[in-house]
């Protein structure tokens, strides 16, 4: 395995750990605040975060062209280590101007990751690349949502030195992963770079369209789902009446168990799986309907009103019995599903737009960003029912703009042959 991408993937590891279990917990740590002069919203937050990101997102193939992809991911993580700290000491005017800062910085991470990944890989390697990288990064989800189970298990309300000494934890991890990229060498194109004849004929030219036209309608789908499962429904969880004190420490284990499939799907679909069209299209056909069967299960699982409670628990009561059995099998469904369409998307982007792959996968982060910024907008105001729908529709729609685009590629393969 290439060691500049197992560098790169430590170091998401660490930076994501910090970020990802701080987005888990924010909103209902927000919730426990008793500063009075604090009045900011977790979800309003995370929807800035992905807003800013979005536009972001447009600016930043330029940015990495400029200092290179090495330095735009040191300086990113800077910004996302300065989000973590304002938690320590929570106030309203620093909450949302990190939230801005680091939405930039976000477009400038995963445009530089993107890039550096397909600069270190070849067409055989790809896939595998792919793989350990989201395999990895995925692994961020267990270590600091194990550390909220075990701190927030039976506690019916989060402490300010609990709170403290969680985000201190986290800021520390999150310099840790900042520093990992100031390591890594700086990339020389001497490797064969994965190629595509593109443009030399009308019939190529149609086809970059409509590959284009493919990422952006299929990256609407994980946007709202990464909103969903990364902020949403641990927050869904904790609000939870029916299951009893626990609810708060099923916070952490729920991002565990989503962690959990991630990594087996990142496995299985990004290291195990050829790259052949036959198998990715399946393994997007799987993502869909594992994703529908966890929407169900939380549909009946969860109550109506769980996402939008803000100062008490939730009152009304679903058509099941709230089970944390079941909380946490669609936990895991939810991770399942996601690495189904990432894994695939990643190696798309990185085979058909290897010799463009910054403006690609910024391109690809706008459009998931966007739906992601608009979900957390709505996610304090709508009911779980309706966001169920709009998952199940999206995904859908998704889905199905993925398996048109492949029959086209199919059918270009086929002619060019």
């Amino acid at each position: 395995l290439n060691s500049k991408v197992s560098l790169t993937s430590v170091g998401f590891l660490f930076l994501f750990t910090a970020f990802t279990t701080c987005g888990n917990v924010e909103q209902t740590v927000v919730k426990s605040l008793k500063n009075e002069t604090f009045s900011g919203s977790g979800y309003h937050s995370l929807g800035i975060i992905y807003g800013v990101f979005s536009f972001a997102n447009l600016l930043a193939p330029t940015v990495v062209a400029v200092i290179g992809p090495k330095m735009t991911m040191f300086l990113s993580g800077l910004l996302y280590s300065g989000y973590i700290a304002v938690f320590i000491s929570p106030s309203t005017w620093a909450f949302y101007l990190t939230s801005v800062l680091i939405g930039i910085g976000a477009a400038m991470l995963w445009t530089a990751q993107g890039q550096f990944l397909v600069e270190n890989s070849e067409a055989s390697t790809i896939n595998r690349n792919t793989g350990v990288f989201w395999a990895l990064l995925q692994c961020s989800m267990l270590f600091g949502n194990l550390y909220i189970y075990f701190d927030w298990n039976g506690r019916t309300e989060i402490t300010d030195s609990s709170r403290k000494t969680i985000f201190l934890s986290l800021l520390v991890i999150s310099i840790l992963g900042t520093l990992s990229f100031l390591v890594l060498r700086k990339s020389h194109h001497d490797e064969e770079l994965l190629s595509e004849e593109e443009g030399q004929s009308l019939l190529s030219t149609l086809l970059f369209f409509f590959k284009l036209a493919d990422t952006r309608c299929t990256a609407c789908s994980p946007g709202l789902e990464l909103s969903f499962y990364s902020g949403v429904y641990g927050t869904c969880i904790g609000a939870t009446t029916q299951l009893g004190e626990g609810a708060l420490g099923l916070i952490g284990i729920s991002g565990i168990v989503v962690g959990i499939g991630e990594i087996v799907g990142g496995g299985l679909f990004g290291l195990l799986c050829k790259n052949n069209r036959f198998r990715r299209t399946s393994v997007v056909f799987l993502g869909m309907v594992v994703h529908f069967v966890a929407f169900y299960l939380i549909f009946l699982n969860i109550p109506d009103d769980a996402p939008v409670v803000f100062k008490t628990t939730t009152q009304t009561t679903p058509y099941l019995t709230p089970s944390a059995s079941i909380a946490l099998l669609c936990s895991f469904l939810l991770g399942l599903g996601d690495s189904c369409f990432n894994t695939q998307l990643y190696s798309i982007l990185g085979r058909v737009y290897a010799e463009q792959s910054s403006p690609a996968f910024a391109i690809f982060k706008f459009i998931q960003s966007v739906f992601a910024a608009v979900a957390f907008f709505y996610s304090g105001y709508l009911m779980l029912m309706w966001q169920m729908l709009l998952l199940v529709i999206l995904g859908f729609s998704g889905t199905l703009c993925f398996f048109v685009v492949e029959r086209i590629q199919n059918i270009s393969i086929d002619f060019q042959e």
